[in-house]
């Protein structure tokens, strides 16, 4: 008995001495993330995205087989004559731009605010209408080679000359623009006209209505339209362009998107039309001879 029970007793023992000796560590779970797996969000974030490649404008436009132009109606560029057609001076320009490209042009008209919108969404293809190149919208445009010299000028009733003579006379009277417009801009970098009550347009014939109307004092508008639709002849016979008054100096060009691969092949076609003549007979058409580039001296 005394021997059974020192035997059992040494069991115990051994029971307690394994139970108490230390545990090995448990292996780490095979879904848990390991400490370095993951980088930091904030280091995601900042790494630099690639910037897109250029797409191939010229094979998207040559494959749908027509440019989409984005006009608005703007004499002499782009207007109806009495027998409903689209004529002027880019409406011709255009189409014979687009004979030596292969495609058809079709104009659709557009809020000249929401332009550079509509390029980027591909809703056109092109702004193609009295477009002033600045260095501000070289950022979201991309330019074809100017072709034409334009100016800003101020129009008022003819009335109204002798009040009128220069911007500090107009320092506190009404003046309107085209929203979006060069003539804005031009407004905006006039130390008076600055100062004045401005009313922003949705096109620059509004402008010209509201000078008309009487509602406003004047109208700060492109030089080109100006010629084409003030003074002796026109509709607005009662108006005129204040004279040795030029706001600012400008050039027009057709606007492509950013990085197309079009505008090389326009310029091409731009240099082609000059050379042999085209482009001076369209400019004789509408009176604008004298505002091309490739005729200043």
């Amino acid at each position: 008995m005394k021997k059974f029970s020192l035997i059992l007793a040494l069991l115990m023992l051994a029971v307690l001495a394994f139970g108490c000796a230390p545990q090995p560590a448990a292996a780490p779970s095979a879904t848990a993330p390991a400490a370095t797996a993951e980088a930091p969000a904030e280091t995601a974030a900042e790494a630099p995205a690639e910037a897109p490649a250029a797409e191939d404008d010229l094979a998207y436009i040559e494959g749908t087989g027509k440019l989409k132009v984005g006009i608005t109606i703007f004499s002499p560029m782009n207007y109806y004559n009495e027998a409903g057609e689209l004529v002027g001076f880019e409406t011709e320009f255009t189409k014979a731009l687009c004979e030596k490209l292969g495609v058809t042009p079709e104009f659709i008209e557009i809020n000249w605010d929401t332009k550079e919108i509509e390029l980027a969404a591909k809703n056109i293809d092109c702004i193609w209408n009295g477009l002033t190149v600045t260095e501000e919208r070289k950022q979201n445009i991309g330019f074809s080679d100017s072709y034409i010299k334009n100016m800003q000028v101020v129009v008022i009733k003819a009335s109204k000359a002798a009040e009128y003579a220069d911007t500090a006379a107009l320092a506190d009277a009404d003046i309107v623009a085209e929203v979006g417009s060069a003539g804005e801009a031009a407004v905006a970098a006039d130390a008076n006209l600055a100062k004045a009550n401005y009313t922003a347009m949705p096109k620059q014939a509004d402008a010209l209505m509201e000078v008309k109307a009487g509602t406003a004092d004047a109208a700060v508008i492109d030089y080109v339209m100006a010629k084409a639709m003030v003074g002796t002849g026109t509709d607005y016979s009662d108006l005129m362009i204040v004279p040795n008054l030029e706001l600012a100096v400008e050039e027009y060009a057709i606007g492509f998107r950013v990085g197309s691969n079009i505008i090389p092949e326009a310029n091409k076609i731009i240099a082609e039309l000059t050379e042999d003549g085209t482009l001076d007979a369209i400019a004789a058409t509408y009176e604008l001879t004298d505002s091309l580039l490739s005729n200043q001296s």
